[in-house]
């Protein structure tokens, strides 16, 4: 498909997009959250509401120029010149938490509408997601200008709100000759198919509910053509494939990537689903072979896909699909996989207040390997093997959300603005109205806005959770985090008639069991004598407003550990 063609079917498929309601959907005060919905039907009040402010977070996230239709009324227009060092528009996209996790975030969302899409229709936030969706996908096809081309713009250092942002935020092009002819991370591909399934109501069969009602031909097939482009892009590198840090050097002083078979076996998989391919699918089982990527007990993160790829092997298996097969076999890999985290034989253990806890994965931000593993287990649980398997795999997950909503030892639901004990300091300059790097928690001392829907970090692995804004890997908040989350609540609306857990918690309650002196991570010292080292060096290089949105050469350019927008 030509360029041209491309953006003649973008510039048509803009034209129609789902109209926003005329009565915005605004979060209630965090008071309403203790509150019981006194209801015992589907839709839940409750879990709807939920919905609504994890997907008002993104809102808040937004980079370029805002519409007239602006929910989050103290944010403002931002980087509106990014892209005009090379003749582009590159405005836009999100902001994230010292990192570029557009593109995999996206990818899980529009996974999670096309499970359960119809959570979205209940709770009357379907035209939100679309918006959502639109914000970050039109971003990346600005980033994707030509065939076989991406661009990137890297943020600076700085740590404040969106009117004072600094504007040298140069751009980065990445072709098959860039950075020594270098196979990118196909994460966008992997957002664009992914997406293309959702907009063309492509569904997984009747275990599974009807897509979000968000189709749209035109806007599919304009989002498959990005993906055929930068996955022929990923695969046929003339210099052969690499990881993107040894491509580009920048990138390693972010997350630098451990490989990209599960990658390309995410991407190639997306891709036959999208397009019916065989080829494609075969393409997948190959990578997935060649890389060695079964039997592992990994996450799935924004650096492993792998525990997924056995999951939507089966899905795409029991949903009937012309060009798979195997169900049995991947349905064995996937149940192994899941029953070595329910009998506690992996990598992983449960806390003693009963999160799931991966040692070194979840030492920051340790919601996210917990939620995604309730993700897919939520996801897989429909086709398992035995109905007990169902029942079981469902149980974990549950208690997995119920942690993150309140039932912990801290009795804190860490989703900001859900409930009186929600975290008050989450790490977000822009939310807490300081711009004094030497004083983040207490400059000022109460944040000036309360970022409705944002799910944070996380707790220590003794459950305690200490709630202080510069303690990034408790108080952090990120596109990926609230991914799954979304998936889970969107589920939870379409089957859940009780209330989530965080109604039953009255002011106070966090109050009451919150720890005395600072936690022992990457930013507090062991013995608590100040910040570490390596959080002082941190702060003094902050990317506390990153560069809009990754594309398809993955560039990553400063880790979580400094102080985010």
């Amino acid at each position: 498909m030509t360029l041209f063609l491309l953006f003649a079917l973008w510039a048509q498929c803009v034209l129609a997009q789902l109209p926003l309601p005329s009565a915005s959907f605004l979060p209630p005060p965090p008071a309403s959250g203790a509150v019981s919905s006194a209801q015992d039907s589907i839709p839940n009040s409750q879990w709807s509401t939920l919905l609504g402010n994890l997907l008002y977070f993104y809102e808040a996230q937004r980079s370029g120029r805002l519409p007239s239709t602006k929910r989050v009324s103290w944010r403002n227009d931002s980087a509106v010149n990014d892209g005009s060092d090379v003749g582009l528009d590159l405005s836009g996209g999100y902001y994230d938490a010292g990192d570029h996790f557009q593109s995999l975030s996206i990818m899980s969302i529009c996974w999670g509408a096309n499970d359960f899409g119809r959570g979205y229709d209940l709770a009357n936030q379907t035209a939100y997601l679309d918006d959502m969706l639109r914000w970050g996908l039109d971003w990346l096809i600005k980033a994707h200008p030509a065939s076989h081309t991406s661009l990137s713009n890297l943020d600076n250092a700085y740590w404040g709100g969106d009117l004072n942002i600094p504007q040298d935020r140069p751009s980065y092009q990445i072709n098959d000759t860039r950075y020594g002819c270098a196979t990118p991370q196909p994460a966008p591909p992997q957002a664009f198919a992914a997406c293309s399934n959702l907009y063309a109501n492509r569904n997984l069969g009747p275990s599974y509910s009807a897509p979000a009602s968000l189709q749209n031909s035109s806007y599919a097939e304009t989002l498959l053509a990005h993906a055929l482009d930068l996955y022929a892009f990923a695969v046929n590198a003339s210099g052969g494939q690499q990881t993107y840090q040894t491509a580009a050097p920048q990138a390693g002083i972010a997350y630098p990537s451990s490989s990209y078979g599960d990658e390309l076996a995410m991407a190639a998989l997306l891709l036959s689903w999208a397009t019916n391919s065989s080829d494609y699918y075969s393409q997948a089982e190959g990578y997935y072979k060649q890389y060695s990527l079964g039997g592992t007990d990994s996450v799935f993160n924004w650096d492993s896909k792998t525990p997924g790829l056995a999951v939507l092997f089966a899905q795409l298996a029991s949903a009937g699909a012309t060009f798979a097969g195997n169900l049995s076999g991947w349905q064995a890999e996937a149940e192994r996989y899941f029953d070595r985290i329910l009998n506690g034989d992996g990598p992983s253990f449960k806390t003693k207040g009963g999160l799931l806890w991966y040692p070194g994965d979840s030492d920051e931000a340790s919601l996210n390997p917990a939620l995604n593993a309730a993700m897919l287990l939520t996801r897989y649980a429909r086709i398992a093997t035995t109905q007990a398997k169902t029942r079981d795999y469902l149980d974990f997950s549950q208690t997995q959300l119920d942690y993150a909503l309140g039932r912990n030892p801290m009795s804190a639901p860490y989703v900001v603005g859900s409930n009186p004990n929600s975290p008050a300091n989450p790490h977000s300059a822009m939310a807490s109205g300081g711009n004094d790097i030497n004083n983040i928690d207490t400059s000022p001392l109460q944040e000036a806005y309360v970022l409705y829907g944002a799910v944070v970090g996380g707790p220590d692995n003794k459950d305690n959770f200490y709630d202080i804004r510069s303690d990034w890997p408790e108080t952090e908040v990120a596109l990926d985090y609230n991914a799954p989350m979304l998936t889970l609540a969107a589920m939870q609306v379409l089957n859940d008639t009780s209330d989530p857990y965080f109604t039953r918690l009255q002011a106070g309650a966090f109050a009451a069991n919150k720890p005395n002196g600072k936690p022992c991570d990457a930013v507090f010292s062991c013995h608590h004598s100040g910040l570490s080292k390596g959080a002082k060096i941190a702060l003094g290089v902050v990317s506390s407003i990153v560069g809009s949105a990754i594309t398809a050469a993955a560039i990553y350019i400063y880790r979580r550990r400094r102080s985010k927008w």
